[in-house]
C-alpha cells in the first residue's frame, strides 16, 4: 500500500509519470502543515491559502528536491516561507492565476464539536487543580486581575501569587498535553479531501 511507501519512492514514481500519487503526499502532511501555518498566521483562511500554495510549489519544483534532507523537512521549509511571506504582506492576496480555493468552513459540525470538547476539557482540567492554584489561575488568567489585586483578594504575598500561577500552568500543561497533541489545530479528514481535490484540480492531475 502507498500509505507505507517511503516519500522518496513516491517522489520517484511521481516524476516517472504516476502523478496521481501526489495525493498520498498531500494526505500525509496536511495536518502538519496546518498546525505550522496556524502557528504563524493564526488565521484559518490564510493558512488554507498557504497550504494550497505550498503543495502547488512543491509539485512544480519536485524535480529540484535533492534528497539531502527528508521530504517533510523540505515541504515544511516551503510552508514556513509561504506563511511568513503572507504574514509580511497581510492582508495577503493571491494573484488571479493562483486564486485560492475556500476549503475551510469554520462553522462545520466537526469544528463546533471540537471547540466544545476543548472547552469541556479545559474546564475539567482547571476544576481538577487544587483550590489554591485554581483560584490564582482564575483571578490572574481569566479575570485578568493584577498580581497585587490577586494577592490582596486571597490575602497572600505577591510572590506566592506568581509561584502558584506558574505551578497551576505547569499542572494544566501536564494534564492537557496528550489531549492537545491529538486535538490542537486538528485538521479533519474531510478538510484534507478538499485540499486534495483543489490542489490536484489546479495542477491538472484530477
Amino acid at each position: 500500500m502507498t500509505t507505507t511507501v517511503a516519500d522518496t519512492a513516491i517522489i520517484e514514481r511521481i516524476l516517472a509519470g504516476e502523478k496521481q500519487l501526489f495525493e498520498v503526499l498531500i494526505r500525509r502532511y496536511t495536518q502538519r502543515l496546518y498546525r505550522i501555518g496556524m502557528s504563524v498566521l493564526a488565521n484559518e483562511a490564510e493558512t488554507a491559502n498557504a497550504i494550497q500554495t505550498t503543495y502547488i510549489n512543491a509539485y512544480q519544483h519536485l524535480s529540484d528536491f535533492n534528497y539531502r534532507s527528508m521530504f517533510s523537512t523540505w515541504l515544511i521549509h516551503i510552508m514556513l516561507n509561504q506563511s511568513v511571506e503572507q504574514k509580511r504582506k497581510a492582508p495577503y492576496r493571491l494573484s488571479a492565476k493562483n486564486e485560492p480555493y475556500n476549503f475551510i468552513d469554520m462553522k462545520t459540525p466537526a469544528n463546533e464539536l471540537a471547540n466544545k470538547e476543548l472547552s469541556n476539557m479545559l474546564e475539567r482540567a482547571i476544576g481538577e487543580l487544587p483550590e489554591k492554584y485554581r483560584l490564582v489561575f482564575m483571578l490572574r488568567e481569566i479575570e485578568e486581575m493584577s498580581v497585587r489585586d490577586t494577592a490582596a483578594a486571597l490575602s497572600i504575598e505577591e510572590v506566592n501569587v506568581k509561584a502558584r500561577l506558574n505551578r497551576a500552568k505547569t499542572m494544566l500543561r501536564e494534564n492537557l498535553q496528550s489531549y492537545m497533541k491529538d486535538h490542537l489545530y486538528s485538521f479533519h479528514y474531510s478538510r484534507c479531501d478538499r485540499v486534495v481535490k483543489h490542489v490536484m484540480t489546479y495542477l491538472g492531475i484530477a
